[in-house]
């Protein structure tokens, strides 16, 4: 396991008084592996959030979700879960086949509680865990490198009401989303997406589909 501080960290920490704390805190939460508490915890979220890094050095920030325990702990060094239909932009996993350095911040805004998980990812669109993810196109591999729990003093309690109706599920299909009713992209949709309009009731403007979202309909 690299060491998790830089020049620019320990500037700061000599500044406010805090190298002695940040190493002590080091030692005790950092570690190179999942254990069962983390497993636990992980496989029993139903979202979480990736960082991966661009051709640029910019740091894409991204929410993941899915039904609980579509990130799976496959052994204490790996991690697993599904890339579902998106945007076509591919931010995410274009960042990963090009830089596979992540990070993966599981919350749960109930209790509250976090774990931070640190890694080298790679995408396989013929994994064999495919065909177990419904709705997949590809399954990302994070080799975990670090594992840390932070503290919860800043999470907002919140309560979870339902299931977004787009995530995949075996006995399920998913909804095609209201952004594939814009006029503006019709032209630009794969062949598999050009009969999503029709099947939700015809084309929208881009201020028509700006309305769904902040009305909750999207």
């Amino acid at each position: 396991m690299d060491d998790i501080y830089g020049s620019q960290h320990r500037a700061l920490q000599a500044r406010f008084d805090t190298t002695k704390l940040a190493d002590r805190l080091t030692e005790l939460i950092v570690v190179p592996e999942l254990g069962e508490e983390h497993r636990g915890f992980i496989e029993s979220r139903d979202l979480f959030f990736l960082t991966s890094i661009d051709h640029r050095g910019y740091p894409t920030c991204s929410h993941k979700g899915g039904e609980r325990g579509f990130v799976r702990v496959l052994d204490g060094r790996t991690l697993a879960f599904p890339s579902y239909d998106g945007n076509g932009m591919f931010l995410s996993l274009g960042n990963i086949a090009g830089r596979g350095k992540v990070g993966l911040l599981f919350i749960d805004f109930e209790t509250p509680h976090r774990v931070r998980v640190h890694g080298d990812a790679s995408v396989n669109l013929q994994d064999p865990l495919l065909g177990s993810f419904p709705g997949a196109q590809a399954v990302v591999r994070v080799a975990v490198a670090e594992v840390f729990v932070n503290c919860p003093r800043y999470i907002h309690t919140y309560r979870r009401v339902e299931d977004s109706r787009y995530v995949p599920r075996a006995d399920c299909p998913a909804p095609p989303p209201q952004w594939k009713r814009i006029d503006a992209v019709q032209d630009a949709l794969p062949a598999r997406d050009r009969g999503a309009a029709a099947l939700l009731g015809g084309v929208i403007t881009p201020e028509e589909y700006g309305a769904k979202v902040m009305k909750g309909q999207a």
